[in-house]
């Protein structure tokens, strides 16, 4: 069973900056073969977007919520991708997920839709304080 393992969490005050890690738990699972995606989820709150990159790392889309303050990238001679969050907001305080999604078309495409990923880590606490 592949796990995708997230890292980087924590509590932060509002304005700050934190930045996400997730790798896969097997070797053998290589990320360059997916699709990556974050969501995130609240507390009493659906799962919901945040961003995504295509398998050949070309396209990237956010949330709207998000955008401009979240980076998404990967590196997948690392099997790494991550989630750079800057100028952080108590709004932001959610569990974080990252998801693979088996990509077998041209690489390009983005996925937003959480039925969409085939993978899930286990999810990073982001708790930002006011």
């Amino acid at each position: 069973q592949v796990q995708l393992v997230e890292s980087g969490g924590g509590l932060v005050q509002a304005g700050g900056s934190l930045r996400l890690s997730c790798a896969a738990s097997r070797r053998t699972f290589s990320i360059s073969n997916y699709a990556m995606g974050w969501f995130r989820q609240a507390p009493g709150k659906e799962r919901e977007f945040v961003a995504a990159v295509s398998r050949s790392g070309f396209n990237t889309y956010y949330a709207d919520s998000v955008k401009g303050r979240f980076t998404i990238s990967r590196d997948n001679a690392k099997n790494t991708v991550y989630l750079q969050m800057e100028s952080l907001k108590p709004e932001d305080t959610a569990v974080y997920y990252c998801a693979a999604e088996s990509d077998y078309g041209s690489g390009y495409r983005v996925f937003t839709a959480t039925k969409e990923y085939d993978y899930w880590g286990q999810g990073a606490q982001v708790t930002v304080s006011s």
